[in-house]
């Protein structure tokens, strides 16, 4: 398994909660190679286009071009696991200034002392 860099977008099926279906959808990936390479696991954040619904610390991605994405999107800290095989590629990255915005936000999510 080539692992993603931290802060790669990549394409992953994603389940909905009300039926058994799966769409691709871009996610990131927020663990370091080296998590990756020893469990084969990535941990992700949901990339999503819905405004509708604000979650707290919704981060907007300013570079979409960067990231591989073509509609404004932002990082969701609705955060997961996912078996690496499951990933489907990689769409892009995120650049300095949204990654750290990402990981401002990370952190205020999971404080550690």
């Amino acid at each position: 398994m080539t692992p993603f860099d931290r802060f790669a977008g990549v394409r992953v099926p994603f389940p909905f909660s009300d039926r058994e279906d799966s769409k691709r959808r871009p996610a990131l990936v927020l663990s370091p190679p080296g998590f990756q390479q020893r469990c084969g696991h990535l941990v992700l954040a949901m990339i999503t286009s819905a405004r509708q619904s604000a979650w707290p610390l919704d981060w907007p991605i300013a570079d979409l071009q960067a990231a591989g994405l073509k509609q404004p999107c932002l990082v969701r800290f609705k955060l997961f696991t996912l078996d690496a095989r499951l990933v489907l590629g990689a769409v892009g990255a995120l650049e300095a200034e949204d990654q750290a915005g990402v990981m401002a936000h990370l952190r205020r999510l999971l404080p550690v002392a």
